[in-house]
């Protein structure tokens, strides 16, 4: 993505102007003036738009590119031809499937076939699924999600509120957008049997393929057999290929086919009709996809939790979810990203249930977190200390050999006047920079570390007390006994006593 140097207010005021959404490329590159990054455009780092950036392959879009005259020039197969395929691929009875033109389309065809008079759903979401009812007068029963808890569904408390509130349909989305919380296939399952009784049970598994914590978490075939339950899936999000529109429905065939008999006709454009028939030559390659995407979660999530004040919650879909330092605006933190460091970024308080503390980031490779933490730590703190270390130095280069000394010239050149000295230019004071837009707290230094073992001087020998004799019970000449040396206390009574010792009391 390209946005022109200097124009980038432009830009950034597209977000303002839009309060649902996030602006498309196209109108962020309109804004720009169209130019490329040839032309004197801007590159810009895309965090906004939850692609997969690994998938299609690099042969898929040549082959793309090498079809894309008789993509555009013909008309595509019917829906069912496509339906067909992509059932093949996936193992699914084409009577259980409904394809349509994004999952969009799907949730407004389940909104005016499916939906009757209110609908129950887990807040902050997928804005259509709220916005939807409301455009068509059902009554929307917001369940919102606790930030204390991360934003994790608690499923009894959620069947408690629909109860609670009456709602005929109940929706959830696993995982959930924006934060990424997950819920197990068996906590699913029991979910759409306690609601087994409302006229509909949505589980919108639009990032699931992005899930790493089971290995078949899709409650797709266990939709099937329930009358009332609608797994929906989208194939842009997860192969990266936003601008195709193709998504598919899988329920009940006597569901299915009602949704299916209202979709027009060649609601599939030819090119994806043209990625459905490409998929089962590179199976290998999307499922590398997903596993790349895994590793670059966890990594960009370990990184981001490192940043102060930054809050970094769980998630199982290809983004990741913070909530700011506090005092951090998200919408002033969005635009100096985008001005300034060339990093799109989705603030999400346009989202019911999320304020502007909050933002979504797509999981993307090292090479883009990078400049994203750099913005970030500049933008946030006024330094780069808590981007990402720099680049080890490159080898020292290769000794310069010495040459051999060369022959004095019979002449030596004229020697030219040096040129006038030219008065040295008025040095211009920068400008002061941007202020940071948080102030981490001055921490104390910290304890020198204490060591692991700590060598002590071997104990020495005590001498061990000689024990006192108890002093001699008074004898009745206190005179006599007080001049008695010590040697001459012991000895036993009777014993006659040397004359030069000897006095009389007397």
């Amino acid at each position: 993505m390209t946005v022109a140097v200097g124009v980038t207010g432009n830009a950034t005021e597209l977000f303002r102007a839009n309060t649902a959404h996030s602006p498309s490329y196209f109108a962020l590159r309109r804004a720009a003036g169209g130019l490329s990054s040839s032309e004197g455009g801007r590159d810009i780092v895309d965090f906004c738009i939850p692609c997969n950036p690994y998938f299609p392959s690099p042969a898929m879009y040549d082959r793309l590119q090498e079809s894309m005259r008789d993509i555009l020039t013909y008309y595509p197969s019917s829906t069912d031809v496509i339906t067909n395929e992509l059932c093949s691929l996936l193992g699914l009875n084409p009577q259980t499937v409904a394809m349509g033109n994004g999952s969009t389309e799907l949730i407004t065809w389940i909104d005016h076939l499916l939906v009757r008079e209110s609908l129950a759903i887990p807040i902050p979401t997928f804005g259509r699924w709220t916005d939807q009812p409301m455009e068509t007068g059902k009554r929307v029963d917001m369940f919102l999600l606790p930030e204390a808890a991360g934003f994790a569904l608690d499923p009894a408390a959620f069947v408690a509120f629909v109860r609670a509130r009456g709602s005929r349909t109940a929706v959830i989305c696993n995982p959930n957008n924006p934060d990424g919380g997950f819920l197990p296939k068996h906590a699913v399952v029991a979910l759409m049997d306690a609601l087994a009784d409302l006229d509909l049970v949505v589980i919108d598994e639009s990032f699931l393929d992005f899930t790493d914590a089971e290995a078949w978490p899709s409650v797709a075939n266990e939709a099937i057999l329930r009358p009332n339950v609608i797994v929906l899936r989208s194939l842009g999000k997860n192969f990266g290929l936003h601008g195709i529109r193709f998504g598919y429905l899988v329920a009940n065939p006597a569901l299915a086919g009602k949704v299916r008999r209202m979709l027009p006709k060649w609601n599939l454009n030819s090119f994806a009709e043209a990625v459905v028939f490409m998929l089962k030559d590179h199976r290998e390659e999307y499922a590398q996809s997903l596993r790349l995407v895994s590793r670059d979660r966890q990594e960009m999530t370990w990184q981001l939790a490192a940043l102060p004040g930054l809050t970094v919650y769980p998630s199982q879909g290809n983004f990741v979810f913070v909530k700011l330092p506090d005092g951090v605006d998200g919408t002033v933190l969005r635009d100096r990203l985008l001005a300034e460091h060339g990093v799109l970024v989705r603030e999400c308080g346009n989202k019911l249930g999320s304020s502007s503390r909050f933002m979504r980031l797509v999981v993307r490779p090292q090479a883009d977190v990078q400049r994203l933490l750099t913005g970030l730590s500049t933008v946030l703190y006024g330094s780069t200390w808590y981007a990402a270390p720099a680049p080890a130095p490159a080898a020292p280069s290769a000794p310069v050999q010495e040459q051999a000394p060369q022959p004095m010239p019979q002449q030596l050149p004229q020697i030219q006047a040096a040129p006038p000295v030219q008065p040295l230019p008025q040095i211009q004071q920068a400008p002061p920079p941007p202020q940071p837009l948080y102030e981490q707290p001055v921490m104390p230094p910290p304890a020198p570390p204490q060591p692991v073992y700590e060598v002590r001087p071997e104990p020495q020998p005590q001498p061990v007390p000689v024990p006192q004799q108890p002093a001699p019970a008074p004898e009745p000449y206190a005179a006599l006994t007080a001049e008695v040396p010590p040697a001459f206390a012991a000895v036993p009574p009777g014993t006659p006593r040397p004359a030069l010792y000897w006095q009389d009391a007397s």
